[in-house]
């Protein structure tokens, strides 16, 4: 995915390099904005961090049958803080932080972490895959580089996703096959990463076998559909508040979300990762705008998508008092159980 990434800011750099950069048509994107649909966007996105609370609700209730969804919440807001402010390390925050509020096992947690992730992932690749399968009747322009990158990335994703689902059918119906068969190729690892891992998996697999009680994963796919129809109508509301992008309907945010969530895979520290960089492509190469107006909504989808949280997280861990040094060195503080 890196790779991705590096090949989309070259195509970036080329273009920059190519015609310029327009610096007053940049400050006018991000100053003529309808302030109505852009308020709708802000309260749907967070609205959206809830909606992940609530399906994290259903993972723990196996374990919890009465979980404090405020803590959820809360842990929710700091995690993803936690994630804008300290990269991908941020990702333990969640489950940590979930599973000293309710007193369950933390592998238990990165357990729900990992399904959480693939559910994702899975409707990352069907929206992926619209995309894909319409972008021809919108007659949008796609460069030969870019066609070469979103091919690459449209076969990664694919072979990240298909995994993903036989990961959870193996762990559904075949687990403990399923686990002795991965314990047996990571042999190599050292003891106490091996043990962790071996925890995790004994922790996933118990979850995988509730899943086969009535409605559990019925009501964690409807929420990650809630979920990511709550981002794509931040997305949309986003858009209509451009007076660039105002024409975009459901098939091209869905267009535009497909291909920018593989660039949230990539987060950096302070700066959010790959996803600007993507945003940035597929605005100027797919869409055909300028530089300086798919820069300037770059620039606001990072904050709608990243930073927006931040003042909640950090008020949050404020009013817990929590330390946020200690996040640095989770993988070393945290018991396995």
């Amino acid at each position: 995915m890196a790779i991705f990434i590096v090949a989309l800011a070259g195509l970036i750099w080329y273009r920059w390099r190519t015609i310029g950069f327009n610096w007053p048509q940049f400050f006018h994107t991000l100053i003529s904005l309808q302030y109505g649909w852009l308020s709708l966007a802000i309260l749907l996105m967070l609205l959206s961090y809830v909606i992940r609370a609530l399906r994290w609700e259903v993972m723990l209730k196996p374990l919890r049958p009465h979980p404090d969804l405020y803590g959820l919440c809360s842990a929710t807001v700091i995690g993803f803080t936690s994630v804008v402010l300290l990269g991908r390390a941020g990702e333990l925050v969640r489950p940590y932080l979930i599973s000293i509020k309710e007193k369950v096992p933390f592998s238990s947690q990165m357990a729900a972490w990992l399904l959480e992730r693939i559910l994702d992932s899975i409707v990352v690749l069907v929206i992926f895959g619209f995309a894909l399968a319409h972008m021809p009747g919108r007659q949008l322009h796609v460069s030969a580089g870019l066609a070469w990158v979103l091919e690459t990335g449209g076969y990664l994703i694919a072979a990240i996703c298909t995994a993903c689902i036989l990961f959870l059918v193996l762990f559904r119906y075949f687990s403990k096959g399923a686990q002795e068969r991965l314990l047996a190729a990571l042999t190599f690892l050292p003891p106490s990463a091996y043990q962790r891992i071996a925890e995790a998996l004994a922790a996933f697999a118990q979850g995988m076998q509730s899943t086969r009680e009535s409605g559990f994963m019925l009501r964690l796919l409807g929420y990650t559909a809630v979920e990511w129809a709550t981002i794509v109508g931040a997305y949309y509301a986003l858009f209509v508040a451009f007076s660039a992008t105002s024409w975009f309907g459901l098939v091209e945010t869905l267009i535009f979300v497909g291909f920018v969530a593989m660039g949230s895979i990539v987060q950096i520290p302070g700066i959010g990762g790959g996803v600007q960089v993507a945003t940035v492509v597929v605005l100027t190469e797919i869409f055909g705008m300028t530089l300086e107006v798919a820069s300037g909504l770059a620039i606001l989808i990072w904050l709608l998508g990243f930073v927006i949280i931040v003042p909640f997280g950090l008020l949050f861990a404020f009013q817990e008092g929590i330390n946020w040094r200690r996040f640095r060195h989770l993988p070393e503080d945290i018991p396995a159980s």
